[in-house]
């Protein structure tokens, strides 16, 4: 007996152990959705650089072609390409910034204001989900109409300035991100309900507001059927329309209208290229929160 006692070796866990657990079909999955969900910018890019023949040619061709400046010149030519991505940005960012406000405003008095009829009120706002957005289009712009809008961008960003989904989202995210006793802390200091929203529960639900506004923001960009309907004049037209200009009345120009396509989701794309990280963050974020 020497008195020593021999300590069994332990098994340090690999730090990659977890990578490599989750193995490669993972990640070829991943790269097949990637690849897929790519292809169809992709094609437009090539049919826009390549022409007609890139869709009729047996195979089709796959190929970019050396075209794709000059249809993009000739887009710009033949509508006001150039104005209707402005009013598109202009449209679409001022719905998703009020919105984000206004859908937290509503969602912050749901969450924690006490008030006679809330529970029935925010009933009422989650059963016009259910209401098909094709239904309100006839009263929509019978309002539009009343108020002499029809063919003015307020036609388009007034209606979209709240929604159903965005209350719903920020009243989730408040019931479960703030506290109440941070409420009655700063009500104790003598702060009033605009007082708490706007230094305490819309700091903490920023993120999900950020979200909110740039699903908002892509929603309205890729609107077509409401300002085709209000919209009469081509300087006000956004960019959904302009693409519908480009096709005359009995044919389409395959390549004009596939490269209006693809400079029209050229801003989407660099705006989820710069802020696509934060809103992964920010889903994640009401994800482990909730």
């Amino acid at each position: 007996m020497t008195g020593v006692i021999e300590r069994a070796p332990v098994r340090r866990r690999r730090r990659g152990s977890r990578v490599g657990r989750v193995g490669w079909p993972t990640y070829l999955g991943l790269g097949i959705a990637v690849l897929i969900s790519v292809f169809p910018l992709y094609y437009m890019f090539v049919v826009a650089s390549v022409g007609a023949k890139a869709v009729t040619s047996s195979p089709p061709i796959l190929l970019p072609g050396f075209n794709f400046f000059e249809v993009a010149a000739k887009v710009f030519e033949t509508v006001p390409f150039a104005l209707s991505l402005w009013n598109s940005v202009v449209v679409s960012l001022t719905i998703a910034v009020v919105s984000a406000i206004l859908c937290a405003l509503a969602g912050y008095a749901f969450a924690k204001l006490d008030f006679p009829g809330r529970n029935i009120l925010f009933l009422i706002v989650l059963l016009t989900m259910t209401v098909p957005a094709q239904l309100s289009v006839i009263p929509q712009y019978l309002i539009v109409s009343w108020l002499n809008w029809v063919d003015t961008l307020q036609a388009i960003i007034v209606p979209g300035l709240a929604s159903a989904f965005g209350i719903f989202w920020m009243r989730q995210h408040m019931s479960t991100t703030m506290n109440d006793e941070l409420m009655h802390a700063a009500r104790m200091d003598g702060a009033n309900s605009w007082q708490i929203f706007w230094r305490i529960a819309f700091p903490i639900v920023r993120p999900a507001a950020f979200v909110l506004g740039l699903i908002n923001f892509t929603a309205v960009w890729n609107d077509f059927m409401w300002p085709f309907i209000v919209l009469k004049s081509p300087e006000l037209f956004t960019a959904q329309i302009a693409i519908k200009q480009l096709q005359a009345n009995r044919s389409i120009d395959v390549a004009l209208a596939m490269g209006g396509s693809f400079l029209a989701t050229l801003p989407l794309l660099i705006v989820f290229f710069f802020v696509g990280r934060r809103m992964v963050a920010g889903i994640m974020d009401g994800a482990f929160k909730g």
